[in-house]
């Protein structure tokens, strides 16, 4: 499929809705617990996607779209969350995403982007150069990615509970990589 702004916001305004479905008034051993080790729970990836929110994509976007000299990314802390949102409840960090997003999207319409705004580069710290439209598909991917990763997460609190069905069950079955 080749990207499309349109399409592409029509999954983005989407996300949260899906995270409050999900998670909103759950207990905490839902919301809380991880896979082990150093992976995340569904509270800290709101946490991550509220961070997000506000110092990655927008920012990355003014730079793609300046004509000043420096067209280059800052790194992005992927684990800022957890100072972040020290103190909040997940109620607070759903609604903090929601209105993040709702008004990282009127602003990103309000820029009218057109083919050429879309090919723009800008360096990315790790990766190089990046187009515009490759960033904006890939902060889908990062929605669509963490959707499933909450669903990975909560469906493994009962791999001990289903018996002799993991075999069917592949979500039970991922690794985390974090």
């Amino acid at each position: 499929m080749k990207y499309n702004l349109n399409e592409a916001i029509s999954v983005l305004e989407r996300t949260p809705s899906v995270m409050r479905s999900l998670l909103s008034g759950l207990p905490d051993v839902w919301t809380q617990q991880n896979e082990g080790g150093d992976s995340w729970s569904p509270y800290d990836v709101i946490g991550h996607l509220v961070h997000g929110e506000k110092t990655d994509w927008m920012p990355r976007l003014e730079i793609v779209l300046s004509d000043g000299p420096k067209k280059t990314f800052d790194p992005y802390d992927r684990f800022a969350q957890f100072k972040m949102s020290e103190g909040k409840t997940l109620e607070d960090l759903l609604g903090e995403f929601e209105s993040l997003r709702t008004s990282n999207l009127d602003t990103l319409r309000s820029k009218n982007l057109t083919e050429q705004d879309l090919s723009k580069q800008a360096n990315h710290p790790e990766l190089g150069p990046v187009e515009l439209r490759e960033m904006l598909a890939a902060w889908v991917v990062h929605d669509l990615g963490h959707i499933a990763q909450i669903s990975r997460v909560m469906a493994k609190q009962y791999k001990n509970e289903v018996g002799p069905w993991p075999k069917y069950l592949t979500i039970l079955n991922h690794t985390p990589k974090e």
